[in-house]
């Protein structure tokens, strides 16, 4: 039987990622032609070859954008798994929010201020949450 509850942050969190991606790339363009770089002259390229040549903040919002499409892939993941198997209840559900909650903040964070010690301590937050969705898909799995 499915069970959409856990889908909503999983939802959520999609559609975060796509306001980095337009954050990204607003701020992006205008820094890319501050620095005079002609796209129309360029072949293939990296968004991580524009660190160090436009400015660090333009690129923190790439950064995080990438960071969206990376470990987020296991909660997806995850949360697929739980509605799947049954295994959605009041604490994975809220664990699944937790993570949406931190990795917003984390990004907004990363956007924005960007000082590590902070960053890691949503990051290594929103990995437990995960850890803890992961556990209770393994015992709802076996």
């Amino acid at each position: 039987m499915l069970d959409t509850a856990i889908l909503a942050p999983g939802a959520v969190l999609i559609c975060w990622t796509l306001v980095m991606l337009l954050w990204m790339v607003a701020t992006r363009f205008p820094a890319m032609a501050k620095a005079k770089i002609d796209l129309s002259a360029r072949a293939g390229g990296r968004g991580q070859d524009l660190d160090g040549v436009i400015d660090d903040r333009t690129q923190w919002k790439a950064h995080n954008y990438n960071h969206l499409l990376e470990q987020p892939v296991l909660f997806y993941a995850v949360i697929v798994i739980l509605s799947l198997a049954g295994g959605v209840n009041d604490l994975s559900v809220g664990l699944a929010w937790g993570y949406v909650g931190l990795r917003v903040l984390h990004s907004v964070w990363q956007a924005t201020v960007n000082k590590v010690p902070v960053r890691f301590v949503l990051f290594f937050l929103s990995t437990l949450c995960l850890i803890g969705l992961a556990v209770i898909a393994l015992f709802q799995t076996i």
